[in-house]
């Protein structure tokens, strides 16, 4: 699949360091969910409360909260401009719930700001989407007829999909930031209860790191494949 044995050494490697990254990634939002579930916030403001006060924080209104089913299932949906907190979040009143809820929070900031990744990583989603679902045939039924332009059709649609994941990056960054900093200036959390959350939140996104790695070896390795083929 590779040129030479060197290259092959190369990928175990990179693909034995993100099995790892992986690993810990997971491990680190497991414990950390686990650990400040288990402590309460001081003002007794529940995940719904943190998401609202967040919100408030930048001046943004008229976002609606609704409880969602599942644990850590938290998300912001631009098309109802609603917050989905799970049952864990809601209305309990943890570092947890906090570190959950606030970041969501500023998803729906950005998007009454018009932060420009946000907007852009919107407008690329319905490709991406197609994409994901096309790269297992298009790569399958090139490989199995030696259609050299259907697999390079299916790694074009991989590398957007991959090209999503890498926008994402700043986004959930800047959602963070965003949150904590609201956290910090609205006094909705003490000073030791920050760090709990700040814990979470680098956690979190640890795995959208994890994830881009993964996303990267596999375009490279579906490459690799292709132009093993070719030749």
């Amino acid at each position: 699949m590779f040129n030479t044995l060197a290259d092959t050494y190369a990928y175990l490697f990179a693909y034995f360091a993100v099995v790892i990254l992986t690993f810990v990634a997971q491990i680190k939002v497991k414990s950390n969910y686990a650990t400040y579930s288990r402590m309460r916030t001081a003002t007794g403001y529940s995940g719904a409360e943190v998401a609202q006060k967040v919100l408030e924080q930048n001046g943004v209104f008229g976002v609606s909260i609704e409880r969602v089913k599942g644990q850590m299932t938290d998300h912001y949906d631009p098309r109802t401009n609603t917050i989905r907190l799970s049952e864990g979040v809601f209305d309990v009143s943890t570092i947890a719930a906090a570190g959950g809820a606030a970041p969501e929070a500023g998803h729906a900031v950005q998007y009454a700001k018009g932060y420009a990744p946000v907007k852009f990583r919107t407008a690329i989603l319905p490709l991406c989407q197609l994409g994901s679902n096309l790269v297992g045939p298009l790569l399958l039924i090139g490989l199995i007829l030696s259609i050299f332009e259907l697999m390079i059709l299916g790694i074009a649609f991989f590398g957007i999909a991959t090209f999503f994941q890498l926008v994402t990056l700043p986004v959930e960054f800047n959602a963070s930031k965003r949150a904590m900093t609201a956290i910090s200036s609205g006094y909705i959390l003490r000073e030791d209860e920050q760090i709990g959350a700040r814990k979470m939140l680098s956690s979190a996104a640890l795995t959208y790191v994890a994830a881009l790695a993964v996303s990267l070896l596999n375009l490279l390795r579906f490459i690799s494949i292709v132009n093993s083929r070719r030749r």
